[in-house]
């Protein structure tokens, strides 16, 4: 039966059946194969309304909208001003403006691909003028752009919580240091990629000059209430003020009085677009989380779980070779598929084998976000890599080559977090 659903899977996902869908079909396979299989029809709909009745599912659309309310209001140019005028005059200091730029943003917006754009869209004209070749600037942002589903709030540790009965806040906290980590070696990596090959001091300072004469004082103003922002999410939820989903829900009004009244680059009109077009992107995700919530369940009914831990308990006795092979198959995964995909087909049936192994579920979190936000870098089909590509109306093989480095370092940072659990759970156990 498992080989029967698997192989379904698998020929629908290359014959290029969104992945929704193909995950929605592989689950009705077992009921029309063996009628008194017990996940039948009726089951399958009691299972993807009971999925979709969830109050921690709702911190996903509005995390996404809040997203969708801060890139239309201009929000990553403010943040980007305050941290060019800090580093803009230092050894690349615009590249390493950019990384940090994408942290912050990470921290409202808790996705990759919405990072990677609303930054991008900003700061890549910036880099090309100041004389940075334009693929590099695409593979900069496109690989900061990252940080965004590590850094909390990030929306796949609000899915893998939801598909793994992991505490959501518990792995924000996680999150955090491994995300400051891969800025921190993003940006030791632009150091010397800019010492080497040298950059336009002259546009470069020229560049720092036009900043410096609106003083620090009068960006740091304009800027303020952007970079609150996370202080604003993060601080409710970790000191237990808010739920995740309510620090969403407090995001998108914070978001809308910000923009709208404050800064005022949104208007009403603007609000029912960004509304139309968030939701475009949200119910995709949604029929996924539901379809994907369903699969789970047929797949425990199909006693799935436990072939995988009977696989894997006899392929492998050492912790740490079964971390090194759950790397390269989610490192591979990623490649392929998008986050949100990933974290719903493989998160719930890994469950009982990390149990198994000893291996804390936080932790196997962070290390599986990770692994996926690699994929979004990595071709032939990561995410960030595209939208970073045609940015620069290019095709994402012209980015491939410069973004090589970038994956290198994203990997190191990954060995680190995989094997030094304590980059993870440090502060889980100090909060």
């Amino acid at each position: 039966m498992l080989s029967l659903i698997f192989s379904v899977f698998v020929i629908l996902l290359v014959t290029g059946f969104p992945i929704g869908l193909t995950i929605g079909l592989s689950s009705i396979i077992p009921g029309i194969v063996n009628p008194s299989f017990p996940g039948g029809a009726l089951y399958l709909l009691r299972a993807m309304v009971s999925g979709i009745d969830s109050t921690p599912i709702l911190a996903i659309p509005f995390f996404m909208l809040a997203g969708s309310i801060m890139a239309m209001g201009g929000i990553s140019k403010k943040l980007f001003n305050v941290f060019a005028y800090l580093v803009g005059k230092r050894t690349a200091g615009i590249p390493i403006a950019v990384v940090i730029t994408c942290a912050f943003y990470g921290a409202i917006s808790g996705s990759g691909p919405a990072t990677t754009a609303a930054v991008g869209a900003m700061t890549i004209p910036i880099l090309t003028n100041l004389g940075y070749k334009k693929e590099f600037s695409a593979a900069l942002v496109a690989s900061a752009g990252g940080i965004g589903v590590i850094i909390p709030p990030s929306i796949p540790f609000i899915m893998f919580g939801m598909m793994t009965g992991t505490s959501v806040g518990a792995l924000f906290l996680a999150g955090f240091i491994p995300g400051i980590l891969i800025a921190a070696l993003l940006i030791l990596y632009v150091y010397f990629y800019c010492r080497r090959n040298g950059e336009d001091k002259e546009k470069v300072a020229a560049n720092y000059e036009e900043l410096k004469a609106k003083g620090f004082l009068n960006i740091l103003k304009e800027s303020i209430w952007a970079i609150i922002t996370p202080v604003i999410i993060l601080g409710g939820i970790y000191s237990g003020i808010v739920t995740p989903t309510e620090a969403a829900v407090v995001s998108v009004f914070y978001s809308l009085i910000v923009c709208v009244f404050i800064y005022r680059t949104i208007n009403f009109h603007n609000i029912f677009d960004i509304l139309l077009s968030s939701i475009k992107s949200i119910a995709p995700l949604c029929f996924l989380l539901i379809t994907a919530m369903t699969f789970a369940r047929v797949m425990t009914l199909a006693h799935a779980p436990q072939e995988l831990a009977s696989f894997l308990s006899s392929a492998f006795s050492n912790p740490y070779i079964f971390l090194i092979a759950v790397n390269i198959v989610f490192l591979i995964i990623g490649m392929f598929t998008d986050v949100a995909g990933a974290i719903a087909i493989t998160a719930p049936m890994m469950m009982p084998v990390i149990a198994m192994f000893g291996i804390d579920p936080v932790h196997f979190g962070v290390v599986l976000v990770v692994n996926l936000s690699i994929g979004l870098i990595s071709p032939p089909i990561g995410l960030n890599l595209f939208v970073g590509a045609s940015m620069i109306e290019s095709q994402p093989s012209a980015v491939t080559r410069r973004i090589i480095p970038f994956v290198l370092v994203y990997i190191v940072a990954l060995m680190v977090i995989t094997y030094v659990p304590q980059v993870s759970l440090m502060l889980s156990k100090v909060l």
